[in-house]
């Protein structure tokens, strides 16, 4: 009897080396980083904030698993990324928000953000910014926390910098906007803990630096400008980077690895024209907070950016490349 040979060599495919991480890790570990902003959420608006933040999480992962079913594709809730994207729209809203605009943006932020375009990955805007914006845009007075949370004794600094000026924020300490005592999205607000998110998610190299450092870098530069320009009128750069969500779009929205560029030069592109549009949306524009609206303008850059790469070693010699160096020839030989 004839036994068969075992194959010398199988052929698959790449990668053959896994490094070991999976995008449900990343998920739970981004989730993780979120905690302490949702516990502080909590604990400052109360159960209105628990019933937001549970009702977005669970709106996103039935309208994921219809969507997948409608779609015949295989059900992907398991790898958490539409519990992901659902908490991320709830720190957007206040805690006042009703339940039928958390469903509508919730499954807005994953059908329309997500799944039509293929699914996770193939997203070219921040999907919980697509709910917020739709949101926004037709039901304003149900997203303006000034407007929902009067019977609240916290300040809601933009708002009132957009609405009385420079004077009526003058009394509101920094620290107190650090510690999350501002009204705002319920939780893009939590800026410490926010930040110890972040800190987090640098630390399991899970995002890069090049955004959120040239995102705060954008803000806080062009903050300083406007206050050089006139200290009467415009706000201090510290107080535009606690104000708001500064901080949420720095680590958590413009990180958003689908609809940001890759590449250093790239990525510091990118977190530059977002922190600069955050300011000028917030001085000139109608919204108190203009990080939503920067981030989704920068999202529109990324295929720009990404055609920013280095010359390929070994690449085809083309005709553009043969008169450069011909220029650089004539120039330093005559």
């Amino acid at each position: 009897m004839i036994r068969p040979m075992n194959p010398l060599l199988t052929v698959s495919m790449a990668p053959h080396v896994h490094c070991g991480r999976t995008i449900k890790g990343y998920m739970r570990e981004t989730l993780l980083a979120l905690m302490p902003a949702a516990i502080m959420a909590g604990v400052i608006f109360g159960m209105d904030a628990v019933r937001v933040m549970a009702l977005s999480c669970a709106v996103a992962v039935v309208t994921e698993a219809l969507a997948n079913r409608l779609m015949k594709r295989d059900l992907a809730v398991d790898d958490l990324s539409a519990l992901h994207t659902g908490l991320l729209f709830a720190f957007l809203l206040p805690a006042s928000a009703p339940w039928w605009l958390v469903t509508v943006g919730s499954a807005a932020s994953i059908f329309m953000g997500k799944v039509i375009f293929g699914g996770l990955g193939g997203n070219p805007l921040c999907s919980p910014l697509v709910g917020w914006a739709l949101c926004r845009i037709s039901w304003p007075e149900f997203m303006d926390t000034n407007a929902t949370m009067l019977a609240s004794n916290l300040p809601a600094p933009l708002q009132q910098l957009k609405s009385f000026g420079l004077d009526a924020v003058a009394f509101i300490d920094p620290a107190s906007l650090f510690m999350g005592h501002q009204l705002g999205g319920l939780g893009a607000i939590q800026v410490a803990a926010l930040l110890a998110g972040g800190v987090f998610l640098l630390v399991r190299r899970h995002i890069s630096w090049e955004i959120p450092a040239a995102f705060t870098a954008g803000l806080l530069l062009t903050a300083w400008i406007y206050r050089t320009i006139d200290p009467a009128t415009y706000a201090t750069p510290l107080f535009h980077l606690l104000a708001g969500g500064s901080i949420f779009g720095a680590f958590f929205l413009a990180t958003d690895p689908a609809s940001s560029p890759v590449g250093r030069i790239p990525t510091l592109l990118f977190g530059l024209i977002a922190g600069v549009m955050v300011i000028v949306i917030r001085v000139y524009g109608i919204y108190p907070d203009g990080v939503p609206f920067a981030i989704l303008l920068a999202n529109l850059f990324t295929p720009l950016l990404d055609r920013i790469r280095p010359k390929p070693f070994g690449g085809p010699y083309t005709l553009t490349q043969e008169k450069e160096d011909d220029a650089i020839c004539k120039k330093c030989c005559g």
